[in-house]
């Protein structure tokens, strides 16, 4: 197979060129992984106002330095367009698109399959095709693999014009093209992994395509994990936010009923923690957030009813955990009332915007859902985050609103502040000297100040 020998001489050799379609938390990181170790690096997104930060040597991560993609752009190794008619200059093109949900809460599947079609236009023979977002089990198979099948061949035909023509040919996967599905599994400013250190799962249509995309990864990655079909990949990645998911709902629920019985559940699981074996910990928060857990377990419960079979653990464990942020707005009240105030004209301030400490991601962060409910119960609402300096519109949620100071007086001022995020640059001793009072959903200040202040209240 002479696509097949090519391409690996070219991986052997690191002269093989990656194409990265999608500059997001998961294809930059990527991408600058490939230049990094000097493999050419062409990244492609849709969004223009991307590509002159990047070319400048500027981000719009802030947990990736500016200086590093500097370092890419200027080595020459990573440049970044909106020209998708340049696809046919890489060998690998791997995709890094949102997979969100719809307002049904069933997959959404445009941003795969404008990719998708975008791709099958400049294909040419000898290219590897893996799919990165996270998805339902089939998708590569039965979304991709025919539109790749009948795509047109972009050729460069020498004729009296020198302009390329496309001329429609049969393919063949594992022959004439290669294509995989490997999930992401990036964690955003996570201190102890990185994309290049987190071992990764690869599935292939055929043993040629898994190959070749094992070769592609290994240039990079610490470990590939090879297995029998982008069926098992899929399955691999949404089994491992599942199993997080159901965990996370396990303890919010507990948090809930210790709290009426007046045991706090943060001590529970650190007690429980010491033992060595049988038990992971995991931890009750304000709702989940990020572009995993809230949304990759709904992918297989709206696969599975294709099978008539209902996935009761993993929709029980979506309920709990929606439900948080409404709990938290519920311990709100239940704290002011105390005091004898009302959350209704109360002055509000919520710490944190991002979905997790220390970045700015704001995907499905309950932060944005404690806002719109305090709002909807008449509290006025303000917030702080030093990652997030206005808040970002998203598919939900177009709040106009900026951070706050955290200054003595302004902390203050407000009725009762509300710590959705546990960023580590919060000075808690600051925070909770000034504040008439808190509500910690994150067990932030006990943990931080090494005793829980009089006027923190947990949720």
């Amino acid at each position: 197979m002479p696509n097949k020998s090519e391409l690996l001489e070219k991986v052997t050799a690191k002269s093989v060129v990656i194409g990265i379609v999608g500059l997001g938390y998961v294809g930059l990181p990527l991408g600058l992984e490939f230049a990094e170790k000097h493999i050419k690096t062409i990244g492609f997104d849709v969004d223009e106002k991307k590509i002159p930060i990047l070319m400048e040597g500027k981000t719009y991560i802030k947990h990736l330095p500016a200086e590093r993609i500097k370092k890419a752009v200027d080595s020459g190794y990573f440049s970044a367009t909106t020209d998708f008619s340049r696809l046919p200059e890489v060998d690998a093109i791997l995709i890094a698109v949102p997979t969100p949900l719809d307002e049904h809460r069933e997959p959404d599947m445009k941003y795969i399959v404008s990719s998708v079609d975008i791709i099958k236009k400049y294909l040419r023979k000898g290219q590897l095709v893996t799919l990165e977002s996270t998805t339902y089990p089939g998708t590569t198979r039965e979304l991709m693999l025919p539109e790749f099948e009948n795509a047109p061949i972009f050729q460069q035909q020498i004729n009296s014009n020198s302009q390329p023509q496309s001329l429609p040919q049969p393919l063949q996967v594992g022959r004439d093209f290669f294509l995989a599905f490997s999930p992401e599994r990036e964690d955003p400013n996570n201190p102890n992994f990185n994309t290049a250190t987190i071992p990764k799962v690869v599935g292939g249509i055929t043993p040629s395509c898994l190959e070749i995309a094992q070769a592609i990864y290994d240039l990079v990655i610490v470990k590939t994990v090879p297995v029998s079909s982008p069926e098992v990949a899929e399955a691999t990645k949404l089994l491992e936010n599942i199993y997080r998911s159901i965990n996370i709902a396990l303890v919010n629920e507990l948090k809930m009923v210790f709290d009426k019985m007046g045991i706090d559940v943060w001590e529970v699981i650190n007690a429980a923690k010491t033992k060595p074996f049988g038990f992971n910990a995991f931890y009750p928060g304000p709702g989940l957030g990020g572009h995993c857990i809230p949304i990759d377990p709904f992918y297989l419960t709206w696969k599975a009813r294709e099978f008539e079979i209902n996935t009761k653990f993993i929709e029980l464990a979506g309920e709990v955990n929606t439900y948080q942020p409404y709990y938290v707005v519920k311990r709100t009240m239940e704290v002011m009332n105390e005091y004898s105030k009302s959350l209704k004209g109360a002055k509000i301030l919520l710490l944190g915007a991002a979905y997790k400490k220390n970045i700015d991601d704001m995907r499905e962060s309950p932060s944005l859902k404690l806002i719109e409910i305090l709002r909807e119960k008449g509290a006025v609402v303000e917030y702080n985050d030093p990652y997030v300096d206005k808040l970002p519109a998203t598919r939900k949620y177009n709040f106009d609103m900026q951070s706050v100071s955290l200054s003595a007086e302004n902390i203050a001022s407000y009725d009762l502040v509300l710590l959705s995020t546990d960023h580590d640059d919060y000075d808690y001793k600051h925070i909770s000297e000034n504040s008439k009072i808190i509500v910690d959903t994150r067990n932030a200040f006990e943990k931080n100040l090494g005793v829980k202040p009089k006027n923190v209240y947990k949720a």
